[in-house]
This record gives structure tokens, C-alpha cells and sequence, in this order.
């Protein structure tokens, strides 16, 4: 079996060529047609004043005649559509030599002006077909001259100079041809790079164009004024909350990213501070630079998701304490599960005064506290990947709330009163089921402990809504609890900070890593009512986890 070794190149270069004859061919015909005019028009010119007497009067006429209506029917086809082949052209230039020789032979012989026509009949074949069959219109023009040289100087008494005129014409006929298809050649092929190569052009800023866009770094081109001009999928995602690119042209950069402009402009040199553009959006940086430094009107702006770095730095810190304490866990908890059983067996003797009680409550309260921080962080080191799946948020929702309050009603002698809030129009959300449910499950037990703490009922509200963009979901786990402090909003979710004194400051950390393994995104809101409201936003259903 052959390979197909024919290139890019080389097919770009036949793709062409045929697409070339046949526009040069459509030029070809219209000269031809004016041709056909002016000979008919010289019909109605007496011979005698043009010093050219016709031999064959009546053939000559309807030779002129006929040549003017076989161009003129050819001119109708190609308007109506035809497009013409190889053969058509072929076919097109012999009868246009011969034609223009029967003319000659009817006319005046050799010495007629017609016989320059046929100069530009053989270059016209080679330029439309560079190919053996130029020659052989050559040698057909120049056969065909020579006889009727031949014939007019044996059956009229023409000059014998006219067969040397007619061997000139045959010389010029094969000289236009062989420098004529050597420049067609080369032509075609420059034709043929010149397309080549602007389609790989073409080809290369399709591939760079999605490239910027699957980048998880955003791009955005600006003007002086922060008018944006260009922005990728990924900048549209992290300054305005959506996917793809909706009218980005009159938009301008939200405020924190205008101020860092400034701020850059005044002094170059300057990083711009890190800055939240939205209550629920990531931290993010950004970087200015010139699109061009000799026209410096367009500034190119990278924004980074600073919570990726930091994401990755605290993954490694805690993977680090991850290991330690796995290894370390056996020897901790023997004793501590040692403390804890002789607390408990000295509780339940009944000559301990009071006093001694409460000390060894002190006792086991913090050591179940210890093992909940080595259960923690042995989740972190341990943790799994998300096993996502398209997911009716509506349904499990609802399902979720139900079986929460069921497994909690019994607690504290009271039940949970939770409010779910659902949209008729809430679009589907990719996520691993069981992770956004230990989010969830975190989540409302903060915030129904916060809220009986601040009102004295386990109150709570669930609500579920869409982006602007509508094509990602969110829900928003909002209690009535005395809030978090301004000084200590932007630290909730760091490890190990807390404000209860019985916290291990593990939960929302670990609820945010869950949101990032399902590539959902968990922050706490700026709410103008008492109280917390977090809000968990979910990836587009269609992307990949």
C-alpha cells in the first residue's frame, strides 16, 4: 500500500491553480468577446479602404459571425454559474486558434493583422493551462501559419517573404509559451505558498484564541480609562461572575481593579494590592503592562486567583501536618484516650466532691477536642478526589433539608426550623454528593448553633438561586446569629482560626477545600441584616471536573 506523500503545499498549490484558470479564464473570454465586436464592426467598413481585400468574402463574414456567437454563448454560461474545467478550457483555446487561422486563410493570408490575435491566443493557453498541451498550441499555431503562407503563395502569388514571416510567428509562438509557463509556474506556486501560509496564520490564531480562552488566567485589554475592550473566559468568570463573553465592550473594570489602575499608572512600577471585586468572587491580583509601547492607548491586564496560591500553599502546610500527625497519631491517642477513661471512671465514683467534677469535665471536654483536631486533620491528609455527577439541586435540596431535620429533631429538645427558598428556573450543578453534603451539614450546624445562641431558636434559611449568566447555580446558608466581625472576615476561612472556644477552626477551611475539590466556590457574603449568610456557587454544569 503507497503512502500519500502529497503535501499541504503541493495540494494548496492544485486547489489553486484550478481556482486561478478558471478566474483568468472568465477574463480570457470577455477579451474574446471584444474581439468578436470589432470584427463584426468591421464588417460594415468597405475592405478597399482598410487596403485588406478579402479572398473568400461570404466565409469571412460568417466565420466573424460565428466566432462572435460562440463567445457570446460561452460568456451567457459562465454568468449563469458554469464553472468552467480543464477540458472547457483546452477546447475553448484550440477553437480559438483555429478560428482565428480560418479567418486569416479567408481574409487577407498570412499578412493580415489577425495573425497578432493569435500571439495572444497561444499566450493566453499557456498562462491558462502551464502545462505540455502549451506547446502543443504553439506547434498548432505555428503548423497552421505556415500553411496558409504555403497555400497563399503557391495558389496566389503572395510573397515567398510571408513563409518567413510565418516561421517568425511560429518562433514568437514558442517563446511566449516557454516564458510565459515559466512565469505562471512561478506565480502559481507564490499563489499557492502565500494561501498556505495564510491559512496556517489563520489556523495558529484560532489555536492561540482558545488557548487564551481555556486559560484559567484572566486576560482583559483596556483602555486609558478602563474600558474593556478584549477579556478571555476566564477574566469575564472572575471580575463579572460569568461565562463567555457578553457584551464586554461597554462594560468598564469594577472599582478595585479601576483604583489598582490608577494606582499603576501614577508609579509603573508599583504592584497593585490584592482586591475582592465581589462579596462572593475569590481574591484577586492583578498585573498591568502596555499592549504596545510605541501606542500606548490599550493596556493588557493579567488577573490571578489569589486563592489558587493559597490554596496550594496551605495544601502543602497541611499536607506536611498531615503526615506528621498521621504518625504521630497512635502515640497521641493512647494516652489522650487513656486521660479521657480515667476521667470518666473517677466521674462516675460517687465520693468526688464537686468541685473535683467539674475539673474532670474540664478534663474530657478538652481532650474530645484534641481527638476532633487529629480527626480533622487526618481528613485533610486522606482526603479524596470528588466522584462528580449532574445533580438536580432543586430535588437533592430538598431531600438534604428533610433528612437533616429528621437526624436532628431530637437534639436539645427542640427541632431545627430551616426555610428553603427554590426558583423554578434553578439550572443543574456537577458535584460529589456526598462532599457538598458534609459542606452543607457543616454549614447549617454553625448557623442553627449561632442562631439559638443569639435568639434562642435553631432558625435557618436555605436559598438556592442562579448567576447572572444563568448557567451556574448557588446556595446561600443564611443564619440569624450575631455575625462575624469586619476585622475577622477576611481570616474565617483560614485553618485553625476560630471565635468559639470549643472549636478545633478546621470546619469552614475544610468545607472550603471540599468546595474547591468540586470546583465550586464557597464565601461568606456582605449582608446587610444580622447575622451570616454563606454562599457555595457551583462550576457550569457542562465543565469538566
Amino acid at each position: 500500500m503507497s503512502a500519500d506523500t502529497s503535501s499541504p503545499t503541493s495540494q494548496s498549490y492544485q486547489r489553486g491553480t484550478s481556482g486561478q484558470s478558471q478566474r483568468l479564464f472568465r477574463v480570457y473570454n470577455l477579451y474574446r468577446i471584444v474581439i468578436s465586436l470589432v470584427l463584426t464592426g468591421l464588417l460594415f467598413v468597405d475592405p478597399v479602404q482598410l487596403d485588406q481585400p478579402l479572398r473568400l468574402a461570404e466565409y469571412y463574414q460568417a466565420g466573424v459571425l460565428g466566432y462572435l456567437m460562440l463567445n457570446s454563448a460561452i460568456g451567457l454560461m459562465l454568468v449563469g454559474g458554469l464553472s468552467p474545467g480543464q477540458r472547457h478550457i483546452t477546447l475553448s483555446v484550440l477553437l480559438d486558434i483555429l478560428i482565428i487561422h480560418v479567418l486569416l486563410f479567408t481574409s487577407s493570408g498570412i499578412t493580415n493583422g489577425l495573425a497578432n490575435l493569435i500571439i495572444i491566443s497561444v499566450a493566453a493557453g499557456n498562462i491558462l493551462t502551464p502545462s505540455r498541451m502549451g506547446l502543443f498550441y504553439a506547434a498548432l499555431a505555428a503548423i497552421c501559419s505556415l500553411a496558409i503562407a504555403g497555400w497563399g503563395v503557391m495558389l496566389h502569388g503572395d510573397n515567398v517573404d510571408n513563409i518567413v514571416r510565418a516561421g517568425s510567428l511560429g518562433i514568437l509562438y514558442f517563446g511566449a509559451a516557454l516564458i510565459l509557463q515559466s512565469i505562471t509556474r512561478r506565480m502559481q506556486r507564490s499563489e499557492a505558498l502565500a494561501d498556505s501560509r495564510a491559512r496556517s496564520i489563520i489556523e495558529l490564531e484560532k489555536i492561540n484564541e482558545q488557548i487564551i480562552q481555556r486559560m484559567r488566567t484572566g486576560i482583559v485589554v483596556t483602555d486609558q480609562e478602563g474600558r474593556i475592550r478584549v477579556a478571555n473566559a476566564a477574566a469575564e468568570e472572575l471580575l463579572f461572575g460569568m461565562i463567555g463573553n457578553h457584551g464586554h465592550q461597554s462594560r468598564v473594570l469594577p472599582v478595585a481593579l479601576l483604583e489598582g489602575l490608577a494606582t499603576w499608572k501614577q508609579d509603573p512600577r508599583k504592584r497593585p494590592e490584592p482586591c475582592q471585586v465581589q462579596p462572593a468572587s475569590p481574591v484577586i491580583q492583578a498585573s498591568f503592562t502596555r499592549l504596545d509601547e510605541e501606542n500606548s492607548d490599550l493596556i493588557l491586564a493579567f488577573i490571578e486567583d489569589l486563592s489558587k496560591v493559597t490554596q496550594q500553599a496551605q495544601q502543602m502546610k497541611l499536607a506536611s501536618l498531615g503526615r506528621l500527625t498521621a504518625g504521630i497519631a497512635h502515640e497521641i491517642r493512647n494516652p489522650l484516650g487513656a486521660i479521657s477513661h480515667a476521667a470518666q471512671l473517677m466521674s462516675e465514683s460517687g465520693d468526688i466532691p464537686e468541685p473535683d467534677l467539674r475539673m474532670l469535665e474540664i478534663i474530657q471536654r478538652h481532650s474530645r477536642r484534641v481527638n476532633g483536631i487529629i480527626e480533622n486533620v487526618l481528613d485533610l491528609s486522606r482526603r479524596r478526589q470528588a466522584d462528580a455527577q449532574l445533580v438536580d439541586l432543586g430535588q437533592w435540596l430538598t431531600d438534604f433539608v428533610r433528612d437533616y431535620q429528621q437526624s436532628t429533631s431530637h437534639q436539645d429538645g427542640e427541632p431545627p426550623r430551616i426555610s428553603l427558598e427554590l426558583p423554578s428556573d434553578l439550572p443543574a450543578a456537577r458535584f460529589d454528593k456526598s462532599q457538598i453534603d458534609q459542606v452543607l451539614t457543616n454549614l447549617c450546624d454553625n448557623g442553627l448553633r449561632y442562631s439559638k445562641q443569639q435568639t434562642g431558636r435553631a432558625t435557618l434559611t436555605v436559598r438556592a438561586g442562579a448567576t447572572t449568566d444563568g448557567e451556574r447555580a448557588y446556595v446561600d446558608v443564611e443564619d440569624q446569629g450575631p455575625g462575624v466581625a469586619e476585622e475577622h472576615r477576611n481570616s474565617v476561612f483560614e485553618p485553625f482560626f476560630t471565635t468559639d472556644k470549643g472549636g478545633t477552626g478546621l470546619g469552614l477551611y475544610l468545607a472550603r477545600e471540599l468546595c474547591e475539590t468540586n470546583q465550586a466556590h464557597l464565601a461568606l457574603l456582605n449582608g446587610q441584616s444580622p447575622g451570616c449568610c454563606f454562599r457555595i456557587t457551583f462550576a457550569p454544569p457542562g465543565r469538566l471536573i
